[in-house]
């Protein structure tokens, strides 16, 4: 059986990639993402389990002790960690897994897995980014504004990424990011086994 393969996902905020990963995980039951453990209070709308798990900061130090995370930073006095252990299962049941992550953190976690290939979700413009921003009704002026500057920055660095899916409809944007699972599971790397196996009894 073919390993599963790990994806690295960013985008800009408002570039709708949480909706992406949604939406393929409703259809693609081969696929796992990773919800990293956090210590930092949940927010207005977050649930337990959904995107973070959130531990208390001893908890996450004894988790770090014992070498639990794939990697983890520390950002405003919060720890934010990537379990190892479901991911290395899932992987070893064939299962690909989704790391969502900003351009930061891909970075560093394309150093650590040289083998996971990167998605980068791009808004059509930055007029529509924009728009999606302001239309959300939760920012002040200001908060979009720093949104939008931190969105230039991101989008700057989408050319360090493996594919891109631009969401301009929401249904090709799923379909495309679907065929960048399914392309890669076709790659000879990942089908060399099955050779091995006609080969076998020959």
């Amino acid at each position: 059986m073919s390993k599963g393969n790990i994806y690295i996902i960013s985008g800009p905020s408002g570039s709708g990639k949480d909706t992406i990963l949604k939406e393929v995980l409703k259809v693609k039951k081969d696929v796992f993402f990773s919800i990293s453990h956090i210590t930092r209070a949940m927010r207005t709308g977050e649930v337990e389990g959904e995107k973070y798990h959130f531990i208390s900061r001893e908890e996450f130090e004894q988790q770090l002790a014992n070498n639990m995370f794939l990697e983890y930073n520390e950002y405003s006095g919060n720890y934010y960690g990537t379990p190892k252990a479901p991911i290395e299962q899932h992987l070893a049941a064939g299962d690909d897994v989704l790391i969502e992550c900003d351009v930061n953190g891909a970075e560093a976690l394309r150093k650590l897995l040289p083998g996971a290939l990167s998605v980068f979700i791009m808004p059509p413009s930055f007029e529509v980014l924009k728009k999606r921003l302001v239309g959300r009704g939760t920012e002040t002026a200001e908060q979009v504004e720093k949104r939008m500057k931190e969105a230039l920055n991101e989008i700057r660095r989408a050319d360090e990424y493996d594919y891109i899916v631009v969401n301009d409809d929401l249904s090709l944007a799923v379909e495309d990011f679907i065929t960048v699972l399914k392309s890669n599971k076709l790659l000879l790397k990942n089908q060399k086994y099955l050779i091995d196996e006609v080969l076998k009894n020959a």
